[in-house]
């Protein structure tokens, strides 16, 4: 989604697709990408065989990026600016195209069932607006809005919809121009993160970043679901009771609407944390649950050459590689 073009419509994906990088192949692929979580950026910078040449990793000072959907984002804007200039420094990045990657709380992200749907995008975007107008805490003219249609389970079509308010997007895209950069795309982190799942059965994806939780089912390539909320705790005050009931909604669905159960959990950002966390999941799921980057390299996803990435836990650049290649 890149506010440089407004609305971006994605490739339709038959129930062939193995891999959720595919659902943006058409898009650009600029060779730097700057994922902005609450509490650091990170920038990455890829050459022409696809390996990562370099990153940098700067945090930010406590409460100087909140990441919302509505209010004001760069809390402390000159706090910020200096975390990326000095990121994009160590790059020695110059006037070029980046990739954003931008906390799940600033887009909304909807699966929605059609019966028919457009096929031109002029009648298209004006449909999403209506459909979604109470979904979203802006107006519509506020709004910059992409979407892809995937395989639906039945009969019709899935529509995969990313909303943000463009003020808010404004704000990121701000950043990367302050140090001379051009937004050409910009997407959430954990849709980026998406490439780092793979097989036929559906896999859910628990990702916690600050206060915010995604979880997101993926099966064969398709999104199943998805929903972002604040946590009612971080840190170690998170039990993996209000992980369970946070996360138990979007699981709930996906068994009502597809009559099968989740294969796998894949869990981001828990760190040192998850084995408290992966008996409980465990024992409700009646699968295995493992790390998502850990599990990625396992599984052949995850090259060597990403490795530097991985370790850090920017599992969005991470993903974003992946739609490099």
């Amino acid at each position: 989604m890149s506010s440089a073009t407004a609305v971006r419509q994605g490739i339709y994906k038959s129930g062939l697709a193995r891999r959720v990088a595919r659902w943006l192949d058409a898009i650009p692929h600029p060779p730097v990408a700057m994922e902005i979580a609450a509490d650091r950026v990170a920038v990455a910078r890829w050459g022409r065989s696809g390996a990562p040449d370099a990153f940098a990793v700067e945090l930010f000072p406590p409460g100087a990026v909140i990441p919302s959907a509505v209010e004001t984002n760069l809390v402390n804007s000159g706090a910020a600016k200096n975390a990326v200039a000095k990121a994009c420094d160590r790059l020695r990045t110059k006037a070029e195209d980046v990739a954003l990657i931008l906390p799940d709380p600033v887009i909304r992200v909807f699966v929605q069932h059609f019966e028919d749907f457009p096929r031109s995008s002029e009648e298209a975007i004006p449909l999403l607006r209506w459909k979604l107008k109470k979904s979203v805490p802006f107006e519509a003219d506020e709004t910059i809005i992409s979407y892809f249609r995937q395989a639906p389970r039945e009969a019709g079509v899935d529509i995969v919809t990313a909303l943000a308010r463009l003020r808010i997007i404004r704000e990121y895209e701000s950043l990367a121009e302050g140090v001379g950069l051009q937004p050409g795309v910009v997407l959430s982190s954990t849709l980026a993160a998406l490439s780092l799942l793979d097989g036929n059965r559906p896999v859910l994806l628990a990702r916690i970043s600050g206060s915010a939780l995604t979880t997101a089912i993926v099966r064969s390539g398709l999104l199943c679901g998805y929903r972002c909320t604040d946590l009612p705790a971080q840190g170690a005050s998170l039990t993996p009771q209000m992980l369970l009931e946070e996360i138990f909604p979007v699981a709930a669905y996906y068994q009502d609407t597809w009559n099968e159960g989740i294969s796998s959990v894949r869990i981001a950002g828990l760190g040192i944390r998850l084995g408290e966390f992966s008996e409980p999941l465990e024992r409700e799921f009646h699968c295995e649950v493992k790390s998502l980057l850990n599990s990625a390299h396992s599984e052949g996803i995850i090259k060597d050459d990403a490795r530097q990435l991985a370790d850090r836990d920017l599992d969005g650049l991470v993903g974003w590689m992946l739609h490099r290649s």
